[in-house]
């Protein structure tokens, strides 16, 4: 599919190589990490499973272990979550920097930065901050816009994904005003349904006549 999207990107003089990859923990693999490194992609982070061993310093541990003897540090500049950067070695992967990350009071997390270039604790908590809004948005998505409920088949399919997008945006859009300001999106979808007409309001906040059907 990279490969694809890779090719597709190049006739439009774009190199999709310069973006970062992040995937979850059920991707991870060696020879998953050959082929994107053949295919150009020089920064990639993966979470990592718990049943992962590492030697860190000498000791083996399985990850699950390691995330309740490392020490994590207090956020620092560009990373906002208590967090420790190490250097390990794994019987797959060889040697691997791992970056442990504390995401709420009682559960910790790892990364591991499957990339062709060394990179600080900062710059791999920065990537995966990213991938961690797309979650969000795919979630929005679900939720609030039922975008699970869709059942139609081909370029159908696009068009309905196309409309939750839009529908989306149309939210964050609004969250500028006044009146929506504080209002969740979930609370700016109901408020629109109860008493707005969508056609006066795309009017309003986009001043160019829509085609609605």
């Amino acid at each position: 599919m990279l490969s694809r999207l890779k090719a597709e990107c190049a006739r439009e003089d774009i190199d999709l190589t310069k973006i970062p990859l992040t995937m979850d923990s059920w991707f991870v693999a060696q020879p998953l990490r050959e082929r994107l490194h053949r295919l150009g992609f020089t920064k990639i982070i993966i979470a990592g499973k718990s049943n992962y061993p590492f030697t860190i310093e000498g000791n083996k541990k399985n990850a699950s272990q390691w995330k309740k003897a490392l020490v994590l540090h207090d956020p620092t500049w560009g990373i906002d979550v208590p967090s420790c950067r190490v250097r390990a070695h794994s019987p797959t992967f060889g040697s691997i920097t791992l970056f442990f990350f504390q995401k709420s009071t009682t559960r910790s997390y790892y990364l591991m930065n499957f990339s062709q270039v060394a990179m600080r604790g900062a710059e791999i908590w920065h990537i995966w901050k990213q991938h961690h809004l797309i979650e969000c948005f795919w979630k929005t998505l679900k939720s609030i816009f039922h975008i699970r409920a869709m059942q139609l088949q081909g370029d159908g399919l696009y068009t309905a994904l196309l409309i939750k997008v839009l529908a989306y945006l149309l939210a964050l859009r609004l969250k500028a005003h006044r009146t929506f300001s504080k209002l969740t999106i979930t609370q700016i979808m109901r408020k629109l349904s109860r008493d707005h007409d969508l056609r006066d309001l795309l009017m309003t906040h986009f001043h160019d006549a829509f085609s609605i059907t």
